[in-house]
């Protein structure tokens, strides 16, 4: 077993998970995958079976339905925790997280961050085509859960993160209930009102080159409700 596991989320991912799979071990000898599937209806689980049945260092988490991205990332958390890994990232199945700055993540964790984070806000780093809308939905929400939370974490919505397992044995993880770009901003606030040091390090998102985006207005929406019952409840 290596010392981290990458926890890649699928839902309807077939295309894109033994390509993703492939350049996730290749960039890393440090790093183990956990594929976390929610019953695809295009046979990712099915797949997600085969690959590991051929490659020992990829596990597989069937889950009976879709039940949104924060559920997937914790029941993952779980498994890697009982597992034993002291690394724990999170990254999607896309390519809009590539998988070259897995050693840069590990480096940095090794160095002593308790959690870190892939930064689009930063120096160096950026999106790729990403119109002007997304790119104003995407600032403008970092900028208003920065605000109201206080902190000064550039990319509160980043999901391209490391966590050392101290972290999430930390956190109450039952406690966190909400999905999408709001369960990553209330991953790191967490992480953050622990006293845990995040460091953010540049990375270039790109929008995924084959399937469609999750994202939908309800999950925007509770990304905007959220960070005020972070503030409050926190």
């Amino acid at each position: 077993m290596n010392p981290a596991l990458v926890c890649i989320p699928t839902y309807n991912e077939r295309d894109n998970l033994e390509p993703i799979t492939r350049a996730v071990l290749a960039a890393d000898p440090r790093v183990d995958i956990l594929v976390v599937d929610d019953n695809s209806p295009d046979g990712t689980g099915k797949l997600a079976d085969e690959l590991a049945a051929k490659e020992p260092r990829i596990r597989v988490l069937h889950r009976e339905k879709k039940q949104g991205l924060g559920r997937a990332y914790l029941h993952a958390f779980r498994v890697a925790l009982d597992a034993g890994y002291t690394y724990i990232l999170e990254m999607d199945a896309d390519f809009s997280h590539d998988p070259r700055y897995l050693p840069t993540f590990l480096d940095t964790a090794q160095g002593g961050a308790d959690l870190v984070l892939g930064s689009r806000y930063v120096s160096g780093g950026g999106t790729v085509n990403w119109g002007v809308g997304r790119q104003i939905i995407s600032r403008g929400g970092s900028l208003y859960a920065r605000s109201i939370l206080g902190v000064g974490t550039r990319d509160l919505t980043g999901g391209f993160k490391c966590f050392h397992r101290r972290v999430l044995e930390s956190i109450d993880l039952e406690a966190v209930k909400s999905t999408g770009y709001a369960f990553q901003i209330e991953l790191t606030y967490r992480t953050l009102k622990k006293g845990f040091t995040v460091k953010e390090i540049p990375i270039v998102f790109e929008d995924r080159r084959v399937g469609q985006s999750k994202m939908s207005r309800k999950i925007f929406l509770e990304a905007l409700t959220m960070v005020w019952k972070l503030r409050l409840t926190v």
